[in-house]
């Protein structure tokens, strides 16, 4: 790590890009400088604890971590590490509910927050290191604000549309 990122998004495996790529996406419309890889927790543990140890000297303020099937990747990052770690679990065995409950069952003092699982997780996973980060940043703060606005501005049109039209 050489550019200093505020975010780092690492993926359990090349699969979970797809879904990924909207938490990044998300985190470009906030101008959250953040990276992306491809750590393991199980086929390369090392690597994966010595990112973890050492994201907080490179900047990082927030680890968003995906991972499918056993889901370790988020708790074995959280074990290593002061920051924020956010899970989001891939859709995998039993549709994701092996990986959602493999990253929600922390033990007492390895916390994770955790997100829903696949496309809507990546994208709230995005939103919660935002939220995170505008803690301490004023104009991440009032990105969200529009943000949340304009949220409530679709939900209004929507409606609108359905009272007038019947339809959307």
């Amino acid at each position: 790590m050489s550019k200093k990122f505020l975010v780092s998004i690492v993926m359990g495996s090349d699969s979970d890009f797809p879904i990924m790529k909207e938490t990044s996406e998300f985190l470009k419309k906030f101008n959250v400088p953040h990276d992306i890889k491809i750590l393991s927790a199980h086929r390369c543990p090392d690597a994966t604890s010595e990112f973890a140890k050492i994201a907080r000297e490179y900047g990082i303020k927030v680890i968003i971590a995906a991972a499918g099937c056993a889901a370790h990747l988020a708790g074995v990052i959280a074990s290593h590490t002061i920051l924020p770690v956010i899970g989001v679990p891939m859709e995998s065995k039993l549709d994701g509910l092996v990986s959602l409950l493999s990253i929600v069952q922390m033990p007492s003092g390895i916390p994770v927050a955790t997100v829903a699982i696949g496309k809507a997780g990546a994208i709230n996973a995005g939103i919660l290191a935002v939220q995170i980060l505008a803690l301490s940043d004023e104009s991440l703060s009032k990105k969200l604000v529009e943000y949340k606005k304009e949220l409530a501005q679709k939900v209004e049109e929507k409606n609108r549309i359905l009272q007038t039209d019947g339809k959307f």
